[in-house]
């Protein structure tokens, strides 16, 4: 196996290459024709590092990077024939590629890797490499949608386990202005032992109300269950157990924006917990309470709201102040 340089009479087995290459990773915006590809590896053959790898059956591999700027050599192309792999060719390389880049004043690589390609990212990775930003796309239809739909309505509820309402009145009484001065909370009873209160400020911020129900869960020593709807599309809740939180979900849990995998899954409900504190049947909990990438993929929110409380005997999370 060697390494050398590439030169422009190398032009067809770089094009055998590369189209290899786009045929295995399909690029999601489309293929590039050869004609504009070539002239970005004549600026490299030029400028930059071109590097092909041969061995006793011809050219087995290739590595393209442009000429260092500000310090860092931007690496556009690794890739190695099937029949030459796990054999350390693509470390080779990319050795290749650190040499030209360290010799010419360079100190980092950087390259591009599609977020599906989940070996590459897992060998980049490996190889020391980061995520220092997020390329992100769209369709225009997709935009053209989420910009011209009208939001829907954003409302929550709190829910007490206690019979006592008067108890939970005067506690919204004493707490609430520490949340907001203006508006009203309304307290309602219900059967199977839940006291609710809409808020018809607090609950256009779902934080704020999730903080004033922890507040009443610590005032009144008891389960308190907050459910919160966002636009309708985002169906979320949270449990305090004497002012502890003990339980969030959220049906959409990237809602306000990518998070971490770990924090994705942690949105999802917990079902026993659920049980521990309300009575719900976890069965029912896992099977209504799911999540997932979009709205589409759930029931209507002010259906799935509803559906979930009815598994921990609550009634009215499908409406707020004004329901």
């Amino acid at each position: 196996m060697r390494i050398r340089r590439a030169t422009e009479a190398d032009q067809a087995v770089l094009r055998e290459l590369w189209e290899e290459f786009e045929a295995e990773v399909p690029d999601p915006f489309g293929q590039e024709p050869w004609e504009d590809e070539w002239a970005d590896t004549r600026r490299d053959l030029a400028s930059g590092a071109v590097f092909l790898a041969e061995d006793d059956e011809g050219p087995a591999g290739v590595a393209r990077a442009e000429a260092p700027r500000y310090g860092s050599m931007h690496v556009h192309l690794v890739h190695v024939r099937p029949r030459a792999r796990r054999q350390g060719l693509a470390k080779a390389l990319l050795a290749e590629v650190m040499r030209e880049a360290r010799d010419r004043g360079a100190a980092r690589l950087s390259l591009h890797v599609l977020t599906g390609n989940e070996d590459a990212r897992g060998a980049w990775r490996r190889l020391g490499f980061e995520e220092v930003s997020l390329f992100m796309a769209t369709t225009l239809d997709a935009l053209e949608a989420r910009l011209t739909a009208t939001a829907g309505a954003t409302f929550g509820s709190i829910h007490v386990q206690t019979d006592d309402r008067d108890a939970v009145r005067g506690e919204v009484d004493k707490y609430r202005p520490r949340f907001a001065l203006d508006g009203e909370a309304r307290v309602d009873a219900q059967r199977g032992g839940w006291v609710t209160v809409y808020d018809d400020v607090l609950e256009q911020d779902p934080t704020l109300l999730q903080r004033f129900a922890k507040e009443l869960s610590n005032a009144t020593g008891s389960v308190v269950v907050c459910f919160t709807v966002e636009q309708e599309q985002a169906v979320g809740y949270s449990i305090y157990d004497r002012g502890r939180s003990v339980d969030d979900y959220l049906s959409l849990p990237e809602f306000h924006g990518p998070r971490p995998p770990g924090d994705v899954v942690a949105m999802a409900a917990n079902p026993r917990v659920v049980q521990r504190l309300t009575g719900a049947d976890p069965h029912a909990v896992r099977a209504v309470a799911r999540t997932a990438a979009v709205a589409s993929e759930l029931p209507p929110a002010l259906e799935l709201v509803a559906q979930i409380a009815a598994t921990m005997g609550i009634e009215g999370a499908d409406r707020g102040f004004g329901g």
